[in-house]
């Protein structure tokens, strides 16, 4: 004993301590420790919700600049945004209306199926060549041919509305942002906040300013989508060479000039990142922004889910898919031509004219199809469906393999998930805030003890600790999972390329479809409950796990790799001693990512009998209680923030101590 306690250093004999000192504490019978050591006081409780309720109330019932009141201002607002949704919906979706209603007469048609086929396909095979070109027109034509053009059509002009206001904020605000650091460091942890805060949480406030309807559910999308828009800025543009800033000053340009006429242009590339991400982010949240009026395919997935018409369901989620990945191509193909050499004066010449005769071509066929309406939908004969297969085939495994699938249930409820969430419940607050706060210290110094301990204790200080170790035993659970899976996938994926590919295309799909998508199947083979959320949360969240294994130890130098094989290893010691140790921060970072992801998932997860903050924030936003809605979404977002500061100061250290910083 006395051998092995020399051989222990300080760091981890005191996490062995803490360690013995936890499993104490679970033991001890409630009598052992004060009743508020278990139970935050009610008497102690800060009223925050409370507070944000009431200022709610005040600001849209008395606040005022004089002239007019915050409420004529915020209507004013969502007037004005209405503008471009209106007129994106009535180019893609509805035509122009006059009326209201179902009393509404469409005097002119929107663009029909044929047209943007046309037009699209002309467009992406002026971007990207004709592999781009064909896959548009095969996507936009497996839309019409599935019967989800109207709606994949509206869902297409509100993400494009909100991409552009929030590609466009994300670039202003992040240029601001380079230019003042003072800025930065305020904006930081509201990028933090607005990342890792559920879409649940924006809904209600977003009613309460904007009033019911889509441009509500367009304002939560964009405040969701900006933040990576706004970093991706920032590194972007400090990333410009700064012989482009020496020779901007040299020629006698202005600040303005220098900024949009050298440095954005220089950093398109890597901006159009940001826009592909404002994009999926914003299709993300499409199904979300459908319970205020969003409409679209997210409003037809929402509605499959309430009636668990798993066909329709997925049909309509796999059209979201189709959209993002459509859309996602796009922007790759964007970036991929502000990153290659022009094209010669001959060849843009004949391009642009293919172009424009393509387009008049879809704007003739769109005038046709104004003279004779009847031209204009898809074909009823036309139409297929894979919905009855869907249907069917749930209905199938249900029959067939129920007993198997009720046992792993069991297995997994009785075995994981209810001893874990015993030990959660059972740790005294106290303790818990205590141990973050001694992580924060051990990893980052005193500045991060205090910001994680504050955001620990606030869980509790606001009545929610309950919800909060819920939340992060359902979440744990589901992120060792996904671990256990994704590290051994990934370092396979390193090792044979091949694999890689189909992996990648896998985890692709996954990430592409919408998180209500998952939740339909898997609520018809488990119906409700903590297993049917766990299940959901995986399939969700183990892309990081794998794509950041599979790079980082892909990434290790070929020369290491020899001088081990060199010194006698076998390739397991290759693996365990070279391999992962090198590939450790990668794979830190995949583990901040997938917590994120199944913390986002999770609050989803309420909609299937969860009883975590997730559930708190649903039942807020069904009971129109903003307080309580803002402060749930926060507890869910400091979970996230403690996450990512623990362990991004983790893999800092582990960089710095193997000269990788």
């Amino acid at each position: 004993m006395a051998a092995v306690a020399r051989t222990l250093t300080g760091p981890r004999r005191l996490w062995i301590a803490v360690t013995l000192a936890t499993i104490v504490l679970v033991s001890l019978t409630p009598e052992a420790l004060p009743a508020w050591a278990w139970k935050y006081p009610a008497a102690w409780q800060v009223p925050v919700a409370r507070w944000i309720s009431d200022f709610m109330k005040w600001l849209m019932g008395q606040a005022s600049f004089g002239l007019f009141t915050v409420r004529d201002l915020t209507r004013a607002i969502a007037s004005l945004l209405d503008l471009p949704l209106t007129l994106a919906k009535m180019l893609f979706s509805t035509g122009v209306l006059q009326g209201e209603g179902s009393a509404a007469v469409q005097l002119f048609p929107p663009i029909p199926w044929f047209s943007m086929v046309i037009a699209a396909a002309a467009l992406s095979y002026a971007v990207g060549g004709p592999r781009l070109a064909i896959g548009m027109a095969v996507g936009l034509l497996y839309l019409a041919a599935f019967g989800q053009w109207t709606s994949a059509m509206s869902t297409f002009a509100s993400v494009l509305v909100s991409s552009l206001l929030g590609a466009g904020g994300g670039l202003l605000i992040g240029l601001a942002c380079v230019r003042h650091k003072a800025l930065e460091r305020l904006v930081s942890p509201l990028l933090d906040l607005a990342q890792t805060m559920p879409v649940f949480a924006y809904l209600l406030p977003m009613l309460i300013l904007f009033g019911f309807g889509p441009v509500s559910a367009m304002i939560a999308t964009v405040i969701y989508a900006v933040p990576p828009m706004v970093r991706v800025t920032i590194v972007a543009i400090r990333a410009v060479p700064e012989e482009i800033h020496a020779l901007g000053r040299m020629t006698g340009c202005t600040r303005h000039q220098i900024t949009w006429k050298m440095l954005v242009p220089s950093a398109m590339p890597a901006l159009m990142v940001g826009v592909n991400q404002v994009i999926m982010l914003s299709l993300n949240v499409v199904i979300i922004a459908s319970m205020i009026g969003a409409g679209g395919l997210g409003w037809d997935v929402l509605a499959a889910l309430r009636r668990l018409d798993i066909g329709a369901g997925l049909e309509a989620g796999l059209a979201i898919t189709v959209l993002a990945i459509l859309l996602d191509r796009f922007a790759q193909a964007l970036a991929h031509r502000a990153r290659s050499p022009r094209r010669g004066e001959r060849e843009l010449r004949r391009l642009r004219l293919g172009l424009w005769l393509a387009l008049a071509v879809a704007g003739g066929l769109w005038l046709a199809a104004a003279s004779a309406p009847q031209i204009a939908p898809y074909p009823q004969a036309w139409r297929l469906s894979t919905a009855p297969f869907w249907s069917e085939l749930v209905s199938w495994i249900n029959l067939n393999f129920h007993d198997p699938l009720e046992a792993v249930k069991t297995l997994i409820l009785l075995n994981v998930l209810a001893p874990v969430k015993r030990f959660m419940l059972a740790l005294p607050w106290p303790w818990v805030v205590a141990v973050v706060t001694l992580a924060g210290f051990r990893l980052g110094g005193f500045r991060l003890a205090l910001t994680v301990g504050i955001m620990c204790a606030f869980m509790a200080a606001v009545g929610l600790w309950q919800a909060t170790m819920i939340t992060v035993y359902l979440c744990g659970v589901a992120v060792v999972i996904s671990v256990l899976i994704g590290v051994p996938v990934g370092i396979a994926c390193a090792e044979r390329p091949r694999l890689r590919a189909v992996v990648e295309a896998v985890i692709d799909t996954l990430q592409t479809l919408p998180a209500f998508v998952y939740l339909i199947p898997i609520v018809m083979l488990f119906r409700v409950g903590d297993f049917t959320a766990l299940v959901a949360i995986v399939l969700y969240a183990i892309a990081p796990a794998i794509r950041y294994t599979a790079h980082g130890v892909a990434q290790v130098s070929p020369q290491l790799i020899e001088a081990g094989v060199m010194s006698g290893c076998t390739r397991r010691q290759i693996l365990t001693r070279i391999r992962l140790p090198l590939a450790l921060p990668d794979m830190l970072l995949g583990l901040n990512q997938t917590i994120l992801l199944a913390l986002s998932m999770l609050v989803i997860t309420a909609l299937v009998g969860t009883r975590d903050l997730g559930q708190v924030t649903y039942a807020a936003l069904s009971k129109a209680d903003v307080g309580l809605g803002i402060v749930a979404g926060l507890c869910v977002a400091f979970i996230g923030m403690i996450a990512d500061r623990l362990i991004g100061a983790a893999a800092e250290k582990i960089q710095t101590r193997k000269g990788l910083a």
